[in-house]
């Protein structure tokens, strides 16, 4: 199981447009991937979980990846939360 910080650098933060092309990403992944936000955990492939916790710009948050390709999951991942593609 993976764990990582992270402090989103998305202009708009996981809302909309962005939220469904993260979901679209983590759901092409085996592994189970969580977000976890001020102590509220949601699955990483439910667009209304992800919407639900409203991430924003520069906000901490946790990402959890558990599973066969948890690495190339947890690294592609990061990259889009952090603007770093």
């Amino acid at each position: 199981m993976l764990r990582k910080r992270i402090i989103i650098g998305l202009e708009h933060g996981l809302q909309a447009r962005n939220a469904t092309e993260f979901v679209q990403k983590a759901s092409t992944f085996e592994s189970d991937i969580t977000l976890m936000k001020n102590g509220v955990s949601v699955t990483a492939k439910s667009i209304m979980g992800v919407m639900c916790i409203a991430i924003r710009k520069k906000e901490d948050i946790t990402l959890v990846v558990d599973g066969i390709d948890e690495q190339a999951a947890a690294k592609n991942l990061e990259a889009f939360l952090s603007n770093k593609q």
